[in-house]
């Protein structure tokens, strides 16, 4: 079996430590904080906490995804060492950076046509990218060769369920995801909305409900509803929440109890500062393998 590196991008949103123990590489997406840029590397030149009290205080954010010379530059070495690399990359109805590694791709097979250089398009965002290169790591583990991890993916990819809520919406509405007139009246009736990942890829609002406390809860419905063998899952189940820890404890610990069978603990991560960028504080994201995606 030929050796292989496991790939992604910062935006699996992960801890550095979780990439570091399972051996998953990352390549850091990069932001500007006040017009200040800033690596998106889980938390280390910014703390995630300082980084959505700017926010919270008006603070400016763009971002800026790695481009096609990145790729190229991040990827070289492990080619020159002999190695084949298999790169998952954040979802492409979010983010264009799929394109721009499968170009780095391309002009690198060019340079060593005995490597073998996949990339796939996760069709997923923050933890739950990450859970599926959890998986894959679990599956490069026990043997699997870089060919069958490939095909594995490419397979399963849209049996990770991404459900998302956001108590919040000032920065939906800043980013133009929301109007400002419903935006308006959503923050007045305290009305969250319910969204998740469809199958290209995209984040579609799915329902509005009033109040954070019964929000929370349908993340825990919608889990119940969609996971892998209902309420007998045994699979793992990350959570992603942006400076509202709180509110994502009290839904793992919903699920710990509503599902006795779950591999560990609930995992809960920081939404990184690329996606925090878009979303801002208060989004709770649930990551689950379930239901496989067709809408």
């Amino acid at each position: 079996m030929r050796d292989f590196v496991l790939s992604c991008c910062s935006t699996a949103d992960l801890s550095k430590e979780h990439f570091e123990n399972r051996n998953i590489h990352y390549v850091c997406f990069h932001f500007y904080l006040d017009g200040k840029e800033y690596s998106d590397d889980l938390g280390q030149s910014i703390s995630f906490d300082d980084f959505y009290q700017a926010m919270i205080h008006g603070a400016e954010t763009k971002t800026s995804q790695v481009n096609t010379e990145e790729f190229i530059e991040d990827f070289t070495p492990f080619l020159e060492a002999g190695k084949d690399i298999l790169h998952v990359s954040l979802s492409s109805g979010i983010s264009g950076v799929y394109n721009a590694a499968k170009a780095a791709a391309e002009e690198l097979s060019q340079r060593f046509p005995e490597r073998k250089i996949y990339v796939v398009d996760s069709l997923g965002a923050s933890s739950g990218y990450g859970l599926i290169m959890d998986r894959l790591a679990d599956l490069r583990d026990s043997g699997m060769s870089i060919d069958e991890v490939y095909a594995w993916i490419e397979e399963h990819k849209l049996e990770l369920n991404h459900w998302f809520i956001s108590t919040d919406l000032t920065f939906y509405i800043k980013g133009g995801r929301v109007s400002k007139t419903a935006g308006f009246f959503g923050s007045m009736l305290g009305i969250c909305p319910l969204l998740n990942m469809d199958n290209l890829g995209r984040l579609i609002p799915r329902e509005k409900v009033r109040t954070k406390k019964r929000v929370l809860q349908k993340l825990v419905e919608r889990m119940e509803q969609y996971a892998q063998d209902g309420l007998a899952y045994s699979g793992k189940c990350y959570i992603s929440q942006s400076y509202c820890y709180e509110d994502a404890r009290y839904v793992a610990d919903a699920i710990e109890a509503r599902f006795p069978n779950l591999n560990g603990k609930v995992e809960i991560n920081s939404v990184g500062t690329t996606i925090g960028s878009h979303t801002g504080p208060g989004t709770v994201a649930l990551f689950f393998w379930g239901k496989k995606r067709v809408d």
